[in-house]
């Protein structure tokens, strides 16, 4: 049952890569080849998931989640971040997904927590403003202020 379980997951990213990639194909310019490159490379760790599953002898049943409870509360912590993107911007609400996550699910140290997430949106920041010059989305809360001036 693992097996197969393993088998499906692996196609399913497969197919999601390969569509992921056809559709970047249409976007305009340059725009494209971020999503088309993240497209092909999830189709590729697919791939080698089926294949390593296909290859396994393994057939014991597992249980779909270890931790329902963990599932739920990070489902439910995911959407929140969905809904918050947008008033918020993406590096705020990117900081709270990153303090809340581990904090909903047991983690105690936040400090550490911080310095990662800041760190982390550091590197988001050199990723796409500076190296791809892609900037994303001006935060809330700066245009707010800045409206004020």
């Amino acid at each position: 049952m693992e097996k197969r379980q393993d088998i499906a997951l692996g196609l399913i990213f497969v197919g999601i890569g390969i569509a992921a990639a056809w559709m970047a194909r249409g976007y305009s310019g340059a725009s494209g080849t971020y999503p088309m490159v993240l497209g092909v490379i999830l189709a590729l760790f697919g791939g080698a998931v089926s294949i390593k599953a296909a290859r396994s002898g393994r057939t014991e049943v597992r249980k779909l989640i270890d931790a329902p409870g963990h599932f739920f509360t990070t489902a439910l912590i995911a959407t929140a971040y969905v809904a918050l993107v947008v008033p918020l911007g993406f590096y705020t609400a990117s900081v709270l997904l990153m303090l809340a996550l581990p904090l909903a699910l047991g983690f105690r140290r936040l400090g550490y927590a911080l310095i990662v997430a800041l760190v982390f949106m550091a590197l988001i920041y050199l990723v796409f403003s500076v190296l791809l010059e892609k900037p994303l989305p001006r935060e809330a809360i700066l245009s707010i202020l800045g409206a004020g001036a």
